[in-house]
């Protein structure tokens, strides 16, 4: 495994300076997040922009992951939409679009997978999202594997795939070879969801993306380390007994206004659990 940082947490940096500083940190991976202020598709010469970004990949040997969770990149009103569980059909078209978007751009970049979520549910039934959803996966997996991309799927607090159990029935009726799991390591605090170490070591066939940051039960906020009740120790004992073997990426984007600091005070914490 390897140490990862998103840049949803240099919000307010540029991407090839965000790319440089977290390369002299030390860190060997990006999760790299499209937004407004970073690889926006919307934006003039998209390609060329992921060319260079490619070809500074390819000289610097840094590992990705795409990331799909930016708030207000497709709507500027709404955080986090539309979304696969959207009411209305062509705002559903929207966010799969996008989603499609990143998968070509993970081809592009040669990135280890995409990772994406559910959304919030809204007044239809859960068996109405579920059957939506899944048949939106279905679809998006399909059109992953014929670019050897790979989809990992993030339960997200707040969102209708929430918990493991409710992944493990999204999994089931996907049933797709393309289609994976994100493990964020401070939801399954949040969700009391323990301990960390048996979903990864459960999931660890289709565990594709770590997310890790601290958190406490109870409380969807993404905390610098040591600021909360993750068990450390746990998370990375199951990751090395899950053989584990790409990014496990930092997600701190509330602490973008302190981005260089964070980064490498979150280095300095888990590099120890690494080594």
């Amino acid at each position: 495994m390897f140490l990862g940082y998103n840049t949803n947490g240099f919000a307010h940096h540029r991407l090839n300076d965000a790319v440089a500083i977290l390369t002299e940190l030390g860190y060997t991976g990006i999760g790299l997040t499209p937004d407004v202020n970073h690889l926006d598709p919307e934006q003039p010469n998209h390609a060329g922009r992921i060319a260079l970004l490619r070809g500074e990949f390819r000289r610097t040997g840094l590992r990705c992951a795409v990331e799909t969770g930016a708030r207000f990149l497709l709507d500027a009103r709404r955080k986090h939409h539309p979304t696969l569980l959207s009411a209305d059909e062509t705002d559903r078209e929207t966010r799969y679009d996008f989603l499609c978007d990143c998968v070509e751009m993970a081809r592009e970049l040669g990135a280890d997978c995409v990772s994406f979520w559910s959304g919030a549910a809204d007044d239809n039934s859960e068996a109405v999202h579920m059957a939506r959803l899944a048949e939106a996966c279905k679809r998006l997996a399909e059109f992953a594997a014929e670019r050897n991309v790979r989809l990992a799927f993030e339960p997200e607090p707040g969102m209708f795939i929430d918990t493991m159990p409710k992944f493990a029935e999204l999994y089931e009726k996907v049933n797709h070879p393309a289609f994976g799991l994100t493990i964020d390591i401070g939801h399954l605090v949040c969700q009391r969801e323990l301990p960390v170490s048996a979903h990864l070591t459960n999931w660890a066939h289709v565990l594709w993306n770590v997310h890790i940051e601290d958190m406490r039960a109870g409380v969807h906020d993404h905390l610098m380390f040591g600021e909360g009740a993750v068990d450390f120790a746990d998370a990375f004992a199951g990751l090395r007994a899950a053989h584990y073997a790409n990014g496990v990426y930092v997600e701190l984007s509330r602490h973008s206004y302190d981005a260089v600091n964070a980064a490498r005070r979150a280095k300095e914490f888990l590099e120890p659990f690494v080594q």
